[in-house]
């Protein structure tokens, strides 16, 4: 039977979203962190709680992520465009979100949205700098790495981008999976690729 016959006959699952009391005992201290952090659980921690090691392991990356030399912007900047690259319908929402809520400027949140270029030269540097790293799989060109480095970034700020792709894609590809459902707060900020 061809792989295409058998995924057509699989039954699909449906992913539990946890909360405080479904999660595992492990998975509820991540869910206390959150519901203090947003003022709610959001649906993807509820459902990266069915794995204790999955739920820490985001917020751990996303708490070393909030750590590197990045300004807020730029952060945010790294996230959307990983987002963008990797088609995530939740992270995008969530992630506008949580970039007006640090101050982010809206033209810039506009463009990532898009995937269209950014004005400023510098963070055009990171934007393309960050999405070819997810698209071509960390396979970066030498010029771009120079371009990158051209613009006023460091070798620092090389491994803190893969810090950023390593903590997105473990939401990203969760969310693909499991079509995590966008929470209420997120919703005005709906996304679909190739729309703004």
């Amino acid at each position: 039977m061809e792989a295409s016959q058998k995924q057509s006959k699989r039954t699909l699952s449906t992913f539990t979203v946890h909360n405080a009391e479904s999660a595992p005992e492990a998975s509820r201290p991540f869910l206390e962190r959150a519901q203090k952090q947003f003022g709610m659980v959001p649906n993807l921690i509820g459902l990266l709680s069915e794995s204790p090691v999955a739920v820490e392991t985001y917020q751990t990356l996303a708490s070393l992520f909030s750590r590197t030399s990045f300004t807020p912007t730029e952060r945010n900047l790294v996230w959307l465009t990983i987002i963008y690259e990797n088609d995530c319908s939740y992270c995008m929402a969530a992630h506008t979100a949580i970039a007006k809520s640090e101050k982010v400027d809206e033209e810039i949140i506009a463009a990532l949205r898009t995937g269209e270029a950014l004005q400023d030269a510098r963070l055009e540097a990171l934007r393309k700098f960050t999405g070819s790293v997810v698209v071509n799989r960390g396979w970066v060109g030498d010029g771009e790495l120079e371009a990158f480095l051209a613009a006023g970034f460091t070798q620092q700020n090389v491994f803190e981008v893969l810090v950023g792709v390593a903590h997105k894609v473990l939401s990203n590809y969760a969310n693909h999976i499991a079509k995590t459902p966008v929470d209420p707060p997120f919703e005005k900020f709906a996304w679909k690729k190739g729309q703004a």
